[in-house]
């Protein structure tokens, strides 16, 4: 089964740093968050990739193209002008970077890549989300229930302390950020059938509006709820959040 990313936006949140990398490329310990989000796939058998590019593409194209070499020891004779790369153990990755235009919406950037995709299910998911999640369970589930797309739905921290506030104003109990408010979100990480795809018009199409309404609407929209751990990375605040995690050894999303 192969996994799409979607790679292209502009990541107009976090502008510190999409300014001169996309956001998939803003790095987690030394590494993209698009490599964190690969390994965890990876990790539970999903080595076939499909990153859909837009803005600032080819940094992402720069970084896979170098991949196997800068993982590797290498030998250069500049005498004869030649580049030897030694043989050491990468990913097992086959990885196809398309260009889905620096405009296009989610769902156009899927409707693009259709022909990568065969007539098989596939999966889908964000660059910029990190999870805990068993992507083989969420897939079992897909195939459980027999229709045409999951979410994963989880519950992220709430922004804000909640207050349970007594008839005559006294505060009866402080609950700093709640977690999901008491709501489940779109978490990204879904696996569709092909069929999907003729929901999508054209470049203009977000995935998350007509496409996946019509999916609810229809009843062919089930969530596998998730209630570990998820975060998406929106806000240089939220970077810094998942670097510190990393750098205390205690990162959540690293299963492998």
């Amino acid at each position: 089964m192969k996994v799409v990313i979607l790679a292209g936006g502009l990541g107009s949140r976090i502008r510190e740093e999409s300014h001169a990398v996309p956001k998939p490329m803003i790095e987690i310990g030394g590494k993209p968050i698009l490599w964190h989000i690969m390994k965890l796939y990876s990790h539970f058998g999903f080595h076939e990739f499909i990153v859909c590019l837009g803005y600032k593409g080819y940094v992402i194209k720069d970084y896979f193209a170098n991949y196997v070499r800068n993982a590797s020891d290498v030998t250069l004779d500049f005498n004869k002008r030649s580049l030897t790369i030694h043989p050491t153990a990468t990913e097992p990755w086959i990885v196809t970077l398309a260009e889905t235009g620096e405009t296009t919406m989610t769902g156009g950037r899927i409707k693009r890549i259709r022909s990568y995709l065969g007539d098989e299910p596939f999966l889908l998911t964000y660059g910029d989300g990190l999870t805990n999640v068993n992507i083989q369970d969420v897939v079992q589930f897909h195939e459980s229930h027999g229709k045409l797309a999951t979410v994963t739905a989880v519950q992220p921290t709430g922004r804000f302390g909640s207050l349970t506030i007594a008839s005559d104003q006294q505060v009866q109990r402080f609950n700093e950020k709640p977690r999901g408010d008491g709501i489940w979100v779109n978490g990204g990480f879904f696996v569709l059938q092909p069929e999907v795809l003729e929901l999508i018009k054209d470049d203009s199409s977000v995935f998350e509006k007509e496409p996946l309404e019509q999916l609810a609407a229809s009843g062919q929209l089930h969530a596998f709820q998730h209630g570990g751990f998820w975060y998406a990375m929106d806000t240089l605040h939220d970077k810094h959040h998942l670097q510190r995690l990393w750098e205390a050894g205690n990162a959540p999303w690293k299963l492998w």
